[in-house]
């Protein structure tokens, strides 16, 4: 090589920076530093760019590796004996040598780092410029397998942090892509790097890292669940002083933005994972309040399965879910049931809020037009309610019942796509469960806006296509506080029971008495008699009827219903027990435990002489002893006080001698017998030649005008409809037997 070629670099220097010893090279760079000095000081600023393309082009983009370190540490000789002015001459200086960083060679690599640690601490803030160079060149290094390369590059790295933090004119926008590329590496020490530089920005005064949250949230998140202990904790940290941020400046932040990567991370297997994107939810929902409405049943279909979790380990996402789950309930308010603004109105309403809003309030400016999706919501219900956790099924019905009372002409838009659910949900095994769902059934039953509500709902969820006999339908016009819903849940009940057996013996008098409570008993019970009274099979009518007249005489919920009953005094209590009397008919027994109920003795006793007609089963029998226990029950005092006026009273004393004759010598007999063997003998001997109930009559004149001869032939006619149907189901299973 001629000494032309190199010009102004002499053949001894150029032969020493080629040397592969690093003194030999250490010494040619100084010999660089003394002529740039010259330079310099003599003005020769085209011997200045010739020097810097030597080292560039010639040496630091040589194939030689030895070549190319020379080149690297004459750059860094030029940039000191430059001085101040090296920020003339950044981009000849800088950029050769960054081209090294992704060298094959890892000691050229790591020379590159030792260059640019000396260029940039001479040239300090001019080297910004290139600093998305920089960054994506340390940001490899410091994954790098050699050690040494990696120190080189933390020491390179310490130095251009701190020239961030000192400048003014970093330009975060332009690195923010860069940021949003790499913070999606999977390597723990590039993660490391990266978190470190974000945490380093959010530090600068003067750099609102919070603005451009959004880009780099779902990186952080993803690197919050590396297995590093130490970088979690340092993500955790970094994290946490962002929240604390936008805590403090609240407005024109970005909520609606990073809402769905939050949503997205609380479904994240990780615990600290799940638990902080549940926690900065909750943060946002209180800070932007009623413009995370959009999200609400992402968020719902994130954290409600949050609420099974019963291990001590998941414990903290647990609360952190139920928290955020209370929050949301209280988003959701009565305007979200008013109609839907209009594109127009929303744009025209917004344009005032700007005006009248100081600038990035993302809470007030928008809320007014911000309204709840509510099928949207309704469909993450729907599929969470049969969760296998008790908690997200139990969560799930009070988010119904919040909907149905704070939205109800919405919600009930959309009945027909949950109703059917409800009603599967009434087999859960869960006690809890099944009183929820009973009071959601009974706010659909009883809430005002089912008057003005659609039974026949089309489209592709189906329709709830119900046809209402004209007398159950009665029952709803008649009632207040009560719509077409109430009738069509009795009627699914009643469908349920039928269909399902063992929930009517186990739960069947925990739901009428549930129901009792949050609906009217005395509609109940009338509706179910109407629709029994449709019922064709005959032998689930009469366990029906045995059940309901159970409950009636038994559960303190019906306390009102009996009193009612008990006196008759209104013409209202008077149709009910005709209503009733009309369904009992299929239990003999049960008919008898009404008429006593209602203190009709004198039918009861005409009532028992048509039992000899009737076959006298074991399972009558067993009804019969039930009753006897009934009537020494508190809840027929009523009725024993009464045997001592016998006077007025010997039909009630005849009827309980009638049952006394039916019942074999058993225990059910001697206790009956007790009873009326305690009856004073002077009145019980007047009684029975008395033969009527003339005072009870007269003193409960609106009984009189009931139609007891139309009731008794009504109660003979069911019972040999029951015959009839039994002598045909005996002759179908004997027909059946001889043909096999």
């Amino acid at each position: 090589m001629s000494d032309k070629d190199f010009a102004p670099l002499t053949a001894a220097c150029v032969r020493a920076l080629n040397d592969k010893l690093y003194e030999k090279r250490k010494g040619a760079a100084l010999e660089i530093e003394r002529l740039v000095k010259d330079f310099v000081a003599t003005n020769q600023a085209e011997q200045i760019k010739r020097t810097l393309k030597v080292l560039g082009a010639d040496f630091a983009y040589s194939q030689n590796p030895n070549t190319r370190k020379g080149g690297l540490i004459g750059l860094a000789a030029v940039a000191i004996g430059l001085g101040k002015e090296s920020c003339t001459y950044i981009s000849e200086l800088v950029l050769p040598v960054i081209a090294c960083f992704h060298d094959v060679d890892s000691r050229v690599q790591y020379y590159a780092c030792e260059a640019l640690y000396n260029i940039v601490k001479v040239a300090r803030g001019a080297v910004l410029p290139f600093f998305n160079e920089v960054f994506d060149g340390l940001s490899k290094l410091a994954a790098h397998p050699d050690q040494n390369v990696k120190n080189g590059a933390e020491l390179l790295d310490r130095l251009i942090k701190d020239i961030v933090t000192e400048s003014s004119s970093f330009d975060l926008v332009a690195f923010i892509p860069l940021l949003r590329e790499r913070i999606y590496t999977k390597n723990t020490f590039a993660r490391q790097f990266i978190v470190s530089w974000i945490q380093v920005l959010d530090a600068v005064p003067d750099i609102n890292m919070i603005v451009l949250l959004p880009e780099i949230l779902d990186g952080l998140f993803l690197i919050l669940g590396e297995d590093s202990r130490e970088i979690r904790k340092m993500c955790q940290s970094v994290l946490a002083e962002f929240l604390e941020g936008i805590k403090r400046i609240k407005q024109g932040v970005n909520y609606t933005a990073m809402a769905n990567i939050l949503i997205v991370h609380s479904q994240n297997a990780d615990d600290l994972t799940q638990y902080t994107a549940i926690t900065w939810l909750r943060e946002f929902v209180t800070l932007s309040g009623r413009t995370m409405l959009p999200h609400m049943a992402g968020i719902l279909s994130a954290i409600l399965p949050c609420l099974s979790y019963s291990d001590e380990s998941h414990r903290k996402v647990k609360d952190a879910a139920e928290a955020l789950n209370t929050c949301l309930r209280k988003l959701v308010e009565a305007q979200d049931d008013q109609p839907t603004p209009t594109v127009d109105n929303a744009h025209e309403h917004s344009l005032e809020s700007a005006h009248n809003k100081p600038s990035g309030d993302t809470h007030n400016g928008t809320s007014a037009i911000v309204q709840l999706e509510i099928l949207s919501v309704i469909r993450v219900l729907q599929q969470h309610l049969g969760h296998d956790s008790i908690h997200t099924r139990v969560a799930v019905l009070k988010w119904f019942n919040l909907l149905l009372v704070k939205t109800p002409n919405k919600t009930f838009r959309y009945i027909h796509v949950f109703f059917q659910l409800l009603m599967d949900t009434m087999s859960d095994p869960s006690d809890d469960v099944v009183l929820l769902d009973l009071e959601v059934l009974s706010e659909i039953s009883s809430n005002p806006a089912g008057l003005g509500a659609e039974m026949e709902q089309t489209g592709e969820e189906g329709g709830m296509r119900l046809s209402l006999p004209s007398s159950v339908q009665q029952i709803v016009e008649s009632r207040q506080g009560l719509n077409q819903y109430f009738t069509h849940f009795m009627m699914e009940l009643m469908a349920l029971f039928k269909k399902e057996r063992q929930l009517l013996e186990d739960r069947g008098s925990f739901i009428i008495r549930q129901l009792s409570v949050y609906l009217s008993a005395e509609a109940i019970f009338s509706s179910l008699s109407q629709i029994l009274k449709q019922e064709s099979d005959l032998g689930f009518t009469t366990t029906m009827v045995q059940t309901l007249n159970t409950i009636l005489l038994t559960s303190t919920e019906l306390y009102d219903l009996r009193t009612q009953l008990k006196d008759l005094k209104t013409e209202e209590s008077c149709s009910l027990f005709c209503t009733l009397y009309r369904c009992w008919c299929h239990s003999p027994v049960a008919t008898m435990s009404l008429c006593y109920l209602t203190q009709n003795y004198s039918h009861a006793c005409l009532l028992l002489q048509s039992f000899a007609d009737l076959e006298v089963t074991v399972d009558f029998l067993k009804e019969i002893d039930k009753l006897v226990q009934l009537i020494e029950s508190p809840i027929f005092a009523y009725l024993r006080l009464q045997l001592l006026d016998g006077e007025n009273n010997a039909d009630l004393i005849k009827s309980l001698y009638g049952l006394l004759m039916l019942l074999p010598q058993s225990e059910a007999f001697k206790l009956l017998r007790y009873r009326l063997e305690c009856i004073p003998q002077f009145h019980f001997s007047s009684a029975l030649n008395v033969g009527n109930s003339k005072k009870r009559k007269e003193d409960r004149p609106l009984v009189a005008k009931i139609d007891f001869n139309q009731l008794l032939e009504l109660f003979l006619s069911v019972q040999a409809e029951h015959r009839d149907a039994k002598h045909k189901n005996l002759a179908y299973s004997l027909s059946q037997h001889l043909r096999m």
